[in-house]
């Protein structure tokens, strides 16, 4: 495997994780208050997607690589979509929450398919590898969301 291989397999999960960021942002305080009890896992979630988003930097740098610190058009259409759909939702805290899981979910997608494609070196796969078990475990948190309301 090359190393431009490695660092384009990097860039794209760094552009999926910002995408995940920005996707963060969308998610207004007032879900909250029906949801207080998810707060705590979502600020870990938000709080590990910027470690994540470091360790890949540090990887795609250290393989001579350019950090990609854009967004995919896939994710931006999903976030214009988020806000079209919270504009006609009657519940908008859940329709919020099921976009989370929705994007938790096309990332652990992403992940599974970098460590397939065999263009990681030992290290990159590790890093990503262990990050993936961050993103199945934040998914699981939130992927049952009627049980969950406060």
């Amino acid at each position: 495997m090359s190393q431009e291989k490695t660092v384009s397999v990097l860039n794209d999960l760094l552009q999926i994780t910002n995408d995940r960021i920005e996707g963060f942002s969308k998610v207004e305080d007032k879900v909250w208050d029906n949801y207080s009890g998810l707060k705590a896992d979502y600020d870990e979630m938000v709080s590990n997607s910027q470690n994540m988003k470091s360790e890949l930097v540090g990887l795609i740098t250290e393989r001579g690589g350019q950090p990609d610190n854009t967004t995919t058009t896939a994710g931006a259409i999903h976030r214009a979509w988020i806000d079209v759909k919270n504009s006609f939702s009657g519940n908008k805290d859940e329709a919020t929450l099921e976009n989370v899981v929705f994007g938790e979910d096309a990332a652990i997608k992403a992940y599974q398919d970098a460590l397939d494609s065999g263009d990681l070196c030992a290290e990159s796969s590790r890093k990503v590898q262990d990050q993936l078990h961050h993103l199945k475990s934040s998914y699981q948190k939130f992927e049952n969301l009627e049980h969950l309301r406060s």
